[in-house]
């Protein structure tokens, strides 16, 4: 998680389409049991003015949107997703501590046009108690399982913990295997993935790649002896390619006094990163994105970036998808 400085609002008015009407989204009928319900807006945006969005042969935007929040709002601050079923339903985590989840409509095309359907419920701890500190509630990275299970990554008070299945949560969840390694307060376990073969996947934010199973987590990559810094690009999303061997990376960069980058790599198997997929900067659409998903679409890959807001009114909750073809 990283909060954006002053200056980053007026660039970023240029760079979306801030004109834009605003649609407020339905009420959501009948939340699930647990849940409640969300109110919210969207408004469309493009990848802004020419010279930001840099795209790879063989990517395609498709589509975006602003989630448009009022400042009580329980849906600031997501930071990663994923998606859970057929319909384009999605689960997401909240740096407050809140899971929310919804589901992606797309236009007749398959482009990204908007959410509904919005709910949400706070984590709890092991004892079911409902998480009622920062300390305990900064989730920053969830997965699903090859079985299906929710697992949340924190950090602060750093580890992964189990929920259970999305549609019948347990209120008491069981701890899930994680790195030993002494991560910083603020700098934990931002990218993690349901793996190829079983494990789960587990980086970093100031480096280092792991594999883990229930019993032990095996070092793929370490940590530099030089922690990276803000300045640097830092895995902060990470989903599995489904169409391949490998992962998919979501990378961010902040340098003073207003220069937010976003990169989209592939990660093979072993830790190696390969070329940028998508490049996202002034003066086109950018933010703190720190949520990806990844999913199988039309023989391709579909890819939904995530924005974090940090609660702030500077930064925006930003919903983008783009397709890589094979």
């Amino acid at each position: 998680m990283i909060a954006l400085r002053r200056g980053i609002a007026a660039l970023a008015l240029l760079a979306l389409s801030a004109c834009a009407t605003v649609t407020t989204l339905p009420p959501t009928p009948a939340p699930l049991p647990g849940w409640t319900a969300a109110a919210a807006g969207t408004r469309p945006i493009n990848l802004g003015l020419p010279g930001g969005a840099v795209l790879a042969d063989g990517v395609r935007f498709a589509g975006g949107i602003e989630i448009v929040l009022d400042d009580a709002s329980p849906l600031h601050s997501l930071s990663d997703l994923k998606l859970i079923d057929d319909t384009n339903g999605f689960v997401s985590v909240s740096d407050a501590g809140d899971l929310v989840r919804g589901r992606l409509v797309l236009d007749r095309r398959g482009r990204l046009t908007g959410v509904e359907g919005l709910q949400y419920r706070r984590l709890t701890l092991l004892d079911g108690a409902p998480i009622a500190e920062k300390f305990d509630g900064d989730a920053e990275g969830l997965l699903i399982t090859r079985q299906g299970d929710l697992f949340v990554s924190f950090e602060r008070h750093h580890r992964i913990w189990n929920y259970g299945a999305p549609d019948a949560l347990r209120t008491q969840p069981t701890p899930a295997r994680h790195p030993a390694v002494e991560f910083p307060l603020n700098d934990g376990m931002e990218g993690i993935s349901a793996g190829h073969d079983g494990e789960w996947r587990v980086t970093g934010e100031n480096g280092g790649v792991w594999d883990c199973r229930p019993d032990a987590c095996a070092v793929v990559i370490p940590v530099p002896d030089i922690p990276a810094t803000d300045e640097d690009f830092r895995v902060t999303g990470l989903d599995r390619d489904p169409g391949g061997p490998g992962y998919y990376v979501l990378q961010r960069m902040f340098r003073q006094p207003a220069d937010v980058r976003a990169h989209v790599r592939h990660m093979a198997a072993d830790g190696t990163l390969g070329p940028v997929l998508v490049e996202l900067k002034f003066p086109g659409a950018t933010d703190n994105f720190e949520g990806l998903a990844a999913i199988a679409h039309n023989g391709g890959t579909r890819l939904y970036l995530l924005s974090d807001d940090n609660s702030s009114k500077k930064q925006r909750t930003l919903l983008l998808a783009f397709d890589v073809s094979r």
